[in-house]
């Protein structure tokens, strides 16, 4: 590299001829004509040798011709591949794009109020749940695509009816719904189609729920991104003493996360989230816990069951037909206009939740049975028994019981009729 500069630089600065150059450096004339030739540097080229895999290539070409995606293991099986897999994993690498249909993923410019991309987050930390139980629950996440505004809340379960209410609870905190929701294939969301609960949701929102095709990261870019932010930047170094010192916690950091400065807008997300709700639908004054009660027909057990938890219910309610409306923070359940159960919600698993009000007026009730029951038969009794001459009660048997007795009838001794 440097005789080819120094040779170009004696040549055209001290205007010396090739013969010179060449007797001054020492090197052959014809040297200092190709350099001089050239206007780039020198570059040592390896002659190019066979390789193993040209002999097997048309294979290897007929086979991703067939099958594009065919796996390399795959692939050396097919050509009774017997050497070492770098090299035929190189070529085959080399070859594939020929093949296989080029996804290049679009950037996307989103305007303002147009939509916002939502996942669930399950952050690897244990949150207490009570009951001696601890656990992961999912984290709602919803990103506004034009201001970058993230909003997240940690869930019961990821059931329909929790989303729908997390949903609701944060876009109220919004006071603002995106034109459109995008979702990958979450079950609760529905998988291709909507679940018949979250399209009602949708109804009554007024948006459009798009569910991405499967195996799609990118299409929610913006929230996969802020997933890894709040694993990054929220979660190390914290503590939680259960699921809603979480979700205090978390409100807190993403007031201070959403006016730090975006790198994708440059620009802090609270500077254009004005302008982003704006052009937003407003916010319904109907909220959708309401719509999705469970209607059932109390047992005398007076419990009823809600993910895998059993709740209290006054037993005056027994045998009646109930509403049980549940989100996630409280379990309530009416009979008629009458209030017969309020419950927290418990986040631990297979447990038995008893108000003592409940277990009170149960064990009334049940007294006032045993004492029914005693008295019926105590009044049974009396009627079979008459007083005798000095006042005592002796019991009075049907004459035909003497009979039986000694065997007189049905088959005792033939006098029947006797």
């Amino acid at each position: 590299m440097e005789d080819w500069a120094e040779i170009r630089r004696m040549h055209r600065v001290e205007g010396l001829s090739a013969r010179a150059v060449a007797r001054q450096l020492g090197i052959s004339r014809n040297t200092v004509l190709r350099a001089l030739a050239s206007d780039r540097p020198p570059r040592y080229r390896r002659a190019p040798k066979g390789s193993a895999v040209d002999a097997v290539e048309p294979a290897v070409r007929e086979l991703l011709k067939q099958t594009p995606t065919m796996p390399v293991t795959v692939i050396a099986e097919r050509i009774g591949w017997e050497r070492g897999m770098t090299i035929l994993r190189e070529r085959v690498r080399e070859l594939r794009p020929a093949y296989l249909p080029v996804d290049p993923v679009s950037r996307t410019v989103y305007e303002p109020g147009e939509l916002a991309q939502c996942d669930l987050w399950f952050p690897p930390v244990d949150v207490p749940l009570g009951y001696g139980q601890s656990g992961r629950p999912p984290v709602l996440v919803i990103v506004s695509g034009y201001s970058r505004v993230i909003t997240a809340r940690m869930l019961p379960s990821r059931q329909t009816g929790d989303l729908i209410d997390g949903h609701w609870r944060l876009l109220t905190g919004w006071q603002a719904v995106p034109k459109t929701l995008v979702w990958d294939n979450e079950p609760g969301i529905g998988k291709g189609r909507l679940t018949s609960e979250f399209a009602a949701f949708a109804g009554l929102l007024a948006v459009r729920v798009h569910l991405c095709r499967p195996r799609d990261p990118e299409a929610k870019g913006l929230v996969e991104r802020a997933n890894g932010y709040l694993e990054t930047s929220f979660l190390p170094g914290r503590v939680f003493s259960g699921p809603d010192d979480f979700n205090a916690q978390l409100a807190a950091w993403l007031h201070i996360a959403n006016r730090r400065r975006h790198r994708g807008i440059d620009t802090r997300p609270q500077d254009r989230w004005e302008a982003d709700r704006a052009a937003m639908l407003t916010i319904p004054p109907v909220g959708p816990p309401n719509w999705w009660p469970l209607r059932t027909r109390l047992g005398r057990d007076h419990y009823i069951r809600l993910d895998t938890n059993d709740y209290s219910v006054h037993p005056c309610a027994i045998g009646h037909l109930v509403m049980v409306r549940s989100d996630t923070e409280e379990i309530t359940v009416t009979c008629g206009d009458d209030l017969v159960a309020r419950h927290a919600r418990c986040w631990a698993r297979h447990q038995s939740i008893t108000d003592p009000e409940h277990a009170s007026a149960a064990r009334q009730l049940r007294e006032e049975v045993w004492q029914q029951q005693a008295a019926r038969a105590h009044a049974a009794r009396s009627a079979l028994l008459v007083p005798d001459s000095r006042g005592i009660e002796v019991e009075q048997r049907e004459l035909g019981s003497y009979d039986r007795m000694f065997t007189l009838i049905e088959g005792g001794g033939g006098k029947e009729d006797t």
